[in-house]
């Protein structure tokens, strides 16, 4: 079995890391590292969790242990999606560089820019940023990149979910040709294929099996629910997941719940907060000092339910998670995989309950092709045949139901009474519209009284106190003639 000693990496950084209690590399990371320490591009494909930051930070400092940086021209450049896993990437260097006299710098939103600035002054030997941040700062004047010796690109696939192609491949042409390029992705997208063919050159492709099984160390459960009314779904949701927690009881010590869409990962921390709940939501709308301290509190224990989005906890390291839960049935079959896997980790046992509607169909069939295997159904809390939400949602529907068309038949019954009286009046006046071309045969007088009774039947011109006998009756014009065209003017 290969050891991280067998890997030719510096002294110092395998004290760091047998100081962290690691001997045994991971596959990405054994087949990985050695041609990467040969200065030879690398593309690796592997999931989130397989430990592909250590692939490519440890060759990283061992490259870096000899020479200096230069100020504003950074040495070598590491680009994340998010930053939280840029910020996960920086405690890696820090953790196996801890013995070198290498520097680093994390260029995120949400930071001042002035802090940053100094960093960058100073000269730096890594630089960890997402993508918009670090071309703020090259666009301020504030940074060079043409003496970047390794370029890394994590998580290139969440890069392209998040539209940051574009700004990738106006880093990469910033950049020397000559530089070695540590390309790490999840799948290979058609547009992923373009810029590895068009900026790495002849490099080893090292893939790790795809990460489509779960670890035996979580029990999944899928609880499936119908709501009563649509309008009532999501409220009806947010009450069956509140059940949920409160069955696990004393054995939920924290947990993570994934919701879809960030209006909804805020929605639902409200109303876990709102009812008593220590929730927290993460997603990429907060400010950074924020994000921060939810994510602290969350690993030292003080917060108990982080609700995040895809975005923002890809990537996470957070050892200790009893229970995942999926607020919202995962769009992409692969995220599940990456949901469900922050719980059992390094051995222990986890627990991950979906929350599956109607409407979720066809996503989970994606995911249960994926696993090439059925999902375990669940049951609600409470639920015998009902497997809507906690507060048994169907049964005040069947009450309600009754009362609805009762109403509905309540305003019918009105219309079938008064439809005959009309219907049985218009038949009378529907003749007149077609005798209307005789009526200048009446007299001048009947007929200024015909149209003076309509016209005082509509009301209009007795309000006015008008006298309709002074007009002149105009054929062709209907019930009512416009005031100006009753005028006389002189000549």
């Amino acid at each position: 079995m290969t050891k991280f000693s067998d890997l030719k990496l510096d002294p110092k950084v395998l004290k760091a890391i047998a100081e962290t209690g690691y001997e045994t590399p991971t596959p990405i990371q054994a087949q990985a590292i050695p041609p990467a320490l040969e200065g030879r591009d690398v593309l690796g494909i592997a999931q989130t969790g397989t430990g592909k930051t250590a692939s490519f930070t440890l060759p990283l400092i061992t490259r870096l242990t000899r020479g200096r940086a230069r100020a504003r021209m950074p040495r070598s450049l590491v680009l994340a999606p998010t930053r939280e896993l840029a910020a996960q990437v920086a405690e890696n260097f820090d953790a196996y560089a801890k013995h070198t006299r290498l520097t680093k710098a994390l260029l995120i939103g949400g930071v001042s820019f002035g802090e940053q600035d100094k960093l960058i002054d100073r000269g730096v030997d890594v630089l960890i940023a997402t993508p918009g941040r670090l071309l703020d700062h090259f666009e301020r004047g504030k940074l060079l990149l043409t003496g970047v010796e390794v370029m890394v690109v994590d998580e290139a696939d969440r890069m392209l979910d998040m539209g940051f192609i574009p700004d990738i491949e106006r880093i990469f042409s910033l950049t020397p040709f000559t530089r070695q390029t540590l390309f790490f992705s999840a799948t290979m997208a058609p547009e992923i294929e373009r810029i590895t063919n068009q900026f790495l050159a002849s490099a080893v492709k090292v893939e790790v099996a795809r990460q489509s099984t779960t670890s035996e160390t979580i029990e999944q459960a899928l609880i499936e629910f119908t709501p009563s009314r649509r309008d009532r779904a999501f409220a009806e949701k947010r009450a069956l997941l509140r059940a949920l927690i409160d069955r696990e009881g004393e054995a939920l010590k924290n947990a993570i719940i994934f919701c879809n869409r960030k209006i909804d990962v805020d929605a639902v921390a409200k109303s876990l907060k709102k009812h008593g709940y220590d929730a927290a939501p993460i997603h990429g709308d907060l400010d950074q000092s924020v994000r921060t301290r939810t994510l602290e509190g969350f690993r030292d224990g003080t917060l108990r339910f982080l609700i995040a989005s895809d975005v923002a906890a890809r990537g996470l390291d957070i050892p200790a998670v009893s229970h995942v839960f999926n607020f919202d049935v995962p769009s992409h079959a692969e995220d599940y995989v990456h949901r469900i896997g922050r719980t059992g980790r390094a051995g222990r046992e986890g627990k991950a309950m979906t929350l599956s509607a109607p409407s979720d169909e066809k996503y989970l069939t994606a995911i249960e092709h994926m696993l090439q295997t059925t999902l375990p159904r669940g049951t609600a809390p409470g639920a015998g045949p009902n497997t809507g939400s906690d507060t048994g949602s169907k049964q005040p529907q069947t009450a309600r139901e009754p009362s609805r068309e009762s109403r509905e038949r309540g305003k019918a019954a009105p219309r079938q009474q008064t439809v005959p009286e009309p219907a049985a009046s218009a038949q009378q006046p529907k003749p007149k519209p077609q005798q209307a071309q005789p009526q200048p045969e009446l007299a001048p007088e009947a007929a200024r009284n015909a149209s003076g009774d309509r016209n005082i039947g509509r009301g209009r011109d007795n309000r006015r106190g008008r006298n309709d006998r002074d007009r002149e009756q105009v054929v062709g014009m209907g019930d009512h003639v416009p005031d100006f065209l009753l005028r006389a003017f002189r000549a």
